[in-house]
């Protein structure tokens, strides 16, 4: 299909594209496309003004400042994946990072652009949300930061005002944290019917703490908290890492839809929780 008609703007500054999306009466925010593009072409959403942030300086880079890692929103997945410091101070995300999509999915899709978009079977909202990560954004009022958890509120609805755009994502490094991120999904290149991420720090034989989130197990990623207490100073063996995640159905709240029913993602998110701790710290 073609998209319905709609005005264009290619700022060359956030302020820029921030005033754009205030005078718009429908506005969309053009990242790498990935996920808007197909949206517009179905016509499930109708923009009048799309402002494309290619033109932006700045938004994209990863640095360290201190014990936090900070991507610009304009970074791509395959950047993201490829690089040593997002690799030693966000392991979860740089794996995860490397499983969206195909490689033009990943060298054009930017991390910001997912995480706006909210689309509940996406992989990286829930690694945001199981690493406590903190987006900032900028609106006409000036900068303000959200964190991942707060993020999502809804089917692809986010906390983010109508002229506001992503600038980065702040994340406290897990530098030394054993991560895994499992999906199921029915095609390599397939949205995950389920998909949960892990991080874990050891503590000698037992684990130290841990953090995880789920994917496409409700509207917005599930942060599985009771699961994490479960997990905090249990062995570091598969027995007991299934007893302390066989819950994890309890707390989420799955649809019935074309690819699963709600029971059977219920199930997949007890195996594969369990399977991703496994496999995180290699038992």
């Amino acid at each position: 299909m073609i998209p319905v008609p709609f005005d264009y703007a290619r700022p060359s500054t956030v302020e820029e594209a921030v005033a754009a999306l205030g005078s718009a009466e429908e506005g969309k925010v053009l990242a790498g496309g990935q996920s808007l593009l197909p949206v517009l072409r179905l016509r499930l959403a109708a923009p009048t003004l799309l402002v494309d942030l290619g033109a932006v300086p700045g938004l994209a880079g990863i640095r360290v400042e201190g014990e936090t890692l900070v991507i610009g929103a304009m970074t791509t997945h395959a950047e993201v994946a490829a690089s040593d410091l997002v690799r030693q101070h966000a392991p979860l995300l740089a794996a995860a990072a490397g499983t969206v999509g195909d490689r033009q999915v990943r060298h054009r899709g930017t991390l910001g652009g997912s995480l706006a978009h909210a689309d509940p079977a996406a992989d990286l909202p829930a690694v945001a949300a199981a690493l406590d990560a903190t987006l900032v954004v900028q609106g006409p009022a000036g900068s303000r930061t959200i964190p991942a958890a707060d993020f999502a509120v809804g089917l692809f609805t986010t906390a983010l005002g109508p002229d506001e755009v992503v600038v980065e994502v702040r994340l406290p490094s897990t530098a030394g944290w054993a991560a895994h991120y499992e999906k199921f999904h029915r095609t390599a290149q397939s949205w995950a019917i389920v998909g949960v991420a892990v991080a874990v720090r050891r503590d000698g034989d037992a684990i130290g703490a841990a953090r995880i989130a789920l994917t496409n197990v409700g509207p917005v990623p599930h942060r599985a908290r009771e699961i994490e207490a479960a997990l905090a100073g249990a062995p570091a063996a598969q027995p007991a890492i299934a007893e302390a995640c066989s819950p994890v159905a309890a707390g989420i709240a799955p649809v019935d839809d074309l690819s699963a029913s709600a029971d059977y993602r219920r199930e997949l998110a007890r195996v594969l929780t369990t399977r991703a701790v496994c496999r995180a710290l290699g038992v």
